[in-house]
């Protein structure tokens, strides 16, 4: 089947994280659809409908997929709750849904040195990277259990966020991984190295472009990760750093088939920025670009 893009809520300012008011559901499905993309993951539960068959219905009507959908876990906690993993798998198994993709959450003190971990010293231990390991064994296991292919996600502002941590956790666990280009560039990484080096193990990709200048500029001011947000660390695909063109050979060269969903993690309030359509629209002008091109 080749290559499909989707893109997700959070290029609409809805994410874990309170942007502002969010759009209707409607619309953003609308404005996705409109700007060339097939799917889309469903967003922090409740955004899109939780019942199955309003949800298959929205999606049939403009002929989208549901790809998968991000869930956090704190996975250095031994008591850790997975009633969240347990609810959105259930709605996504029967919704035709792929994967459930799994990730830390966000830590004070972690979020507050994102991209700068190796200054900071705030690291798991090696208990906490055993009870990480038997927390997404347990979450692993509610995946499959509902049809799903779990993979994580590495994300800033976790304690799996730089290429180490990556590493670490690919060793400990027999789990996929959702390769994010800005994420991982974000860390420090070179996400192309890193879809070679993971070889198989990339079996989901979000693709994000990251502003070079504006990274630097937060990384020296010892800005948060949300605070990188707000001042637009994350733009339209083509805008930044990320070798999307090199990616894209590689992919192709090692038999990549499956979904790529393009995110812009954005502040939606920020309104001399573009607006989230437009976004979309540079992104799959660009995808469409490289597609010709490579």
């Amino acid at each position: 089947m080749g290559v499909r893009f989707a893109n997700a809520p959070v290029s609409w300012g809805v994410d874990i994280v309170d942007w502002g008011p969010r759009p209707p559901y409607t619309k953003f499905l609308d404005e996705l659809k409109a700007a060339g993309f097939e799917g889309t993951e469903l967003g922090p539960y409740g955004y899109l409908p939780t019942d199955v068959s309003a949800l298959k219905d929205q999606l049939d009507q403009r002929s989208l997929t549901l790809t998968a959908a991000f869930v956090g876990i704190k996975l250095k906690d031994p008591a850790a709750d997975l009633g969240e993993v347990t609810k959105v798998a259930e709605l996504l198994g029967p919704a035709g849904a792929e994967y459930l993709v799994l990730a830390d959450t966000l830590w004070p003190e972690r979020e507050t040195v994102a991209g700068r971990i190796s200054e900071s010293g705030v690291k798991f231990s090696d208990e906490d990277w055993t009870c990480a390991a038997n927390n997404l064994r347990k979450a692993c296991q509610v995946a499959t259990d509902n049809g799903l292919r779990p993979v994580f996600h590495h994300h800033v502002g976790t304690y799996v966020e730089t290429p180490e941590e990556v590493a670490c956790l690919t060793e400990l666990s027999g789990i996929g991984i959702c390769l994010d280009t800005g994420h991982y560039t974000y860390a420090g990484g070179d996400p192309v190295e890193a879809a070679k080096s993971l070889s198989g193990r990339v079996e989901h990709m979000h693709w994000k472009d990251i502003n070079p200048d504006r990274l630097a500029t937060t990384l020296r001011e010892h800005l948060s990760f949300t605070q990188g947000v707000s001042a637009g660390v994350f733009g339209p695909l083509g805008d930044g750093s990320v070798a999307f063109r090199s990616l894209l050979n590689h992919l192709e060269a090692t038999g990549y088939d499956g979904w790529i969903v393009v995110e812009q993690d954005v502040d939606v309030g920020d309104e001399s920025a573009p607006s989230p359509f437009e976004s979309a629209c540079t992104s799959r002008k660009f995808l469409r670009s490289i597609m010709n091109r490579h």
